[in-house]
């Protein structure tokens, strides 16, 4: 069970009862969020096996028809998955390789969890990626490829295409993260220099069966988007992937290689990445076993059986993450003043993923901005808290899950000689929060369905 490791003192955090009421609530709708997240729940609610029948939803597979049964995937929760597949097939499974997050926790008996970095790739993940090609590439018609895919994927399963090397792509990467581009943007130009991502693993496979088991981290669920789609037909193309990288002036800065491989793609020089239609993705079947939306409603749910008038506004959400603060502390007033969208006492629940564009040189990750910003348009108010997470437990690269904030943090800060808009402006969120202890702890949770954030107003 995932639990926030220093609740108590951020519930104690607040300054009136009202304050340490409105903090445990939205905290525990957080703890619930990132439960219903759990890999190992999802995948035995739904894979079910009878005898040699297994069945995924709607669909049956006859594991008697198959010669072999292999797993190779990758993401922040694929040991996870992979630890409950176990469970269901047992020695069923012929073998397996899943790139995990180094210094995973997780432990298997067939299916082997090879450690890499995220959210920069390294040589080991180049390296267990061959290994999983190597895999899929020996497979034969009558054999299963049961894929174990979940966010952070595209990191753990690197393989660069043609001669861009690694230390290329990490570094187009990091400025991506950095740029304030979107997943999908990321992704777009990832399946474009990689060799595996954008359907080459489903083009290497065939003509095996895939079963594609996914714990989506991308808004909306897009399958093609979610770890880059390497199972999947894609639906950008090279000159998309230079429109994103122009976009955000990085275009320039992108290393020789990655513009000979995207100016070679758009003028149909080296094959574009696998599309619909393509005859590889005619045995490939994909499910999405977990989501934000999903995460998001139990927290919901939480809160209505702790009897507040409980809405969950969306679990789409994008944008700039200072932005996106700022309307949720809007919202709060909007609710203790006029009582819309709903009545006191009221629990909002926002899912999805804001993206943060780096100008300062602090530390921080995209919830803590989202509570930083919020912060001074609390002022003042009693009984109101806003708490964002992210569901992996890492928010940016920093070793807390989120933040949370109430009317009375402004005044706090001040007192501290610490000026919110300042911190801010440095994209230093993670030392604003340190010196208050009002960070959120979880450690790594083993899975990850974007952000979690939630208004509680009493």
């Amino acid at each position: 069970m995932i639990s926030i490791k220093n609740k108590a003192q951020l519930i104690k955090n607040g300054e009136t009862l009202l304050d340490q009421k409105a903090r445990r609530l939205a905290l525990e709708s957080l703890e619930r969020a990132v439960e219903a997240a759990d890999p190992k729940e999802l995948l035995k609610a739904r894979l079910t096996l009878k005898g040699s029948t297994l069945r995924v939803e709607e669909h049956s597979f006859d594991l008697e028809k198959f010669r072999s049964i292999f797993v190779i995937g990758g993401g922040k929760a694929s040991g996870t998955m992979a630890e409950a597949l176990e469970n269901i097939l047992g020695k069923r499974i012929t073998d397996g390789l899943v790139n995990v997050p180094h210094n995973s926790r997780n432990k298997t008996n067939i299916i082997k969890l090879h450690g890499a970095n995220h959210p920069v790739p390294d040589e080991a993940g180049v390296e267990g990626t061959r290994k999983m090609l190597k895999i899929v590439q020996d497979a034969r018609k009558d054999d299963l490829i049961i894929c174990l895919i979940s966010g952070g994927g595209s990191s753990l399963m690197p393989l660069p295409r043609d001669n861009i090397s690694l230390s290329d792509k990490r570094v187009i990467t990091n400025a991506l993260l950095k740029s304030g581009a979107t997943i999908n943007e990321i992704n777009t130009v990832r399946k474009h220099i990689s060799d595996f991502k954008g359907g080459w693993l489903a083009e290497k496979a065939y003509p095996a069966t895939i079963l594609n088991l996914i714990l989506s981290d991308v808004v909306g669920d897009p399958l093609d988007f979610i770890a880059s789609g390497p199972t999947v037909p894609d639906s950008t193309t090279f000159n998309d992937a230079i429109r994103v990288l122009r976009k955000y002036s990085l275009w320039e800065k992108a290393s020789a290689s990655i513009r000979k491989v995207l100016s070679d793609g758009k003028k149909g020089l080296i094959p574009e990445t696998p599309k619909v239609g393509n005859k590889v993705f005619k045995k490939v079947y994909n499910f999405v076993v977990g989501n934000n939306r999903h995460s998001s409603l139990a927290a919901c749910e939480k809160l209505r059986s702790s009897k507040l008038n409980s809405i969950l506004l969306t679990a789409t959400l994008e944008g700039e993450a200072r932005q996106v603060g700022i309307m949720l502390a809007s919202m709060a007033r909007e609710v203790l003043v006029s009582g819309n969208p709903a009545k006191k006492p009221a629990g909002i629940v926002i899912g999805g993923e804001t993206t943060v564009i780096v100008t300062g040189n602090g530390k921080g990750g995209r919830n803590q901005e989202i509570s930083l910003a919020a912060a001074s348009r609390l002022k003042g108010f009693n009984g109101v808290a806003i708490a964002s997470l992210s569901t992996d437990g890492i928010d940016g690269p920093t070793d807390a899950a989120g933040a949370i904030v109430d009317g009375k943090t402004l005044d706090r800060a001040m007192k501290n000689g610490m000026v919110p808009d300042r911190f801010l402006a440095n994209n230093d969120s993670y030392h604003f929060f340190s010196k208050l202890d009002d960070l959120i702890f979880t450690g790594a949770t083993g899975t990850n369905v974007n952000d979690v954030s939630v208004i509680v107003a009493l």
